[in-house]
């Protein structure tokens, strides 16, 4: 982390002192030290800030929270809940798709890359951006929290309305200072349980979330958000060999 970092300008100078603090030098000091003792980190360096690098601050009109990067090979790119193309669709993503067709008729496509969303204005971030490979949630408590928080609190300062798709009680206490619509606020807060296979049934599935979002932006005077994914085939070269 430093000046090579890869991230779109409109975040890195406004997330400046966060980069020059202490808790991110010391997070940047255990990251060297897990590279150095023979540990796999996911996903590759250059993929650490990819959420912010390619949506905008200024672009962002929807928020969706993970958690964790995946920790298998070949998985995490940066981006929650997607995966690289030819990598299978994790189970999640797999309920997120059943919704997207449920709600908006969009069949799921061959792959789990969501960058086209990203690129729109949905900001895909995790809470914390490295993982160990093979070692769920190895990375939390080191400081990426605070430095997510950090992005969330710039989204939520934002004057033009957002939509924050909150899915399970992880997202929801995340970003639970965000001002709400319900709060007097001017996001549009949607909340539902977790897509994974355990809590899916309790309330993801019909939560309509992919329709709601569209419907308050073009409120908003907003363009709508085309949630439909290509296939891998005719995705933009540049994208097909890197940003995976």
């Amino acid at each position: 982390m430093g000046d090579s970092i890869m991230l779109h300008p409109s975040w890195l100078e406004p997330l400046k002192a966060e980069f020059d603090s202490p808790y991110m030098a010391a997070l940047r000091s255990f990251l060297v030290a897990e590279k150095a003792a023979g540990k796999r980190v996911f996903p590759a360096g250059c993929d650490w800030f990819r959420a912010l690098d390619l949506t905008p601050l200024e672009e962002v009109r929807v928020v969706i929270l993970g958690q964790d990067p995946y920790h298998g090979a070949g998985q995490a790119h940066g981006l929650c809940f997607s995966v690289k193309r030819g990598v299978r669709v994790p189970p999640s993503l797999v309920n997120i798709y059943k919704e997207l067709e449920s709600d908006l008729g969009h069949p799921p496509p061959p792959h789990g890359f969501l960058e086209h969303w990203a690129r729109q204005g949905v900001l895909l971030l995790n809470a914390v951006l490295t993982v160990e490979m093979g070692m769920a949630a190895s990375h939390q408590g080191r400081g990426w929290e605070r430095f997510t928080d950090a992005a969330i609190r710039l989204v939520n300062a934002k004057p033009q309305p957002v939509v924050f798709m909150l899915w399970g009680s992880h997202a929801q206490k995340k970003a639970a200072f965000v001002d709400s619509i319900e709060r007097g606020g001017r996001h549009l807060v949607l909340k539902a349980p977790h897509p994974s296979p355990l809590s899916a049934h309790t309330g993801f599935f019909g939560c309509r979330h992919f329709s709601k979002a569209n419907a308050f932006l073009k409120e908003q005077g907003l363009e709508p958000i085309d949630w439909r994914l290509p296939e891998a085939s005719h995705l933009p070269r540049d994208s097909e060999t890197g940003a995976a």
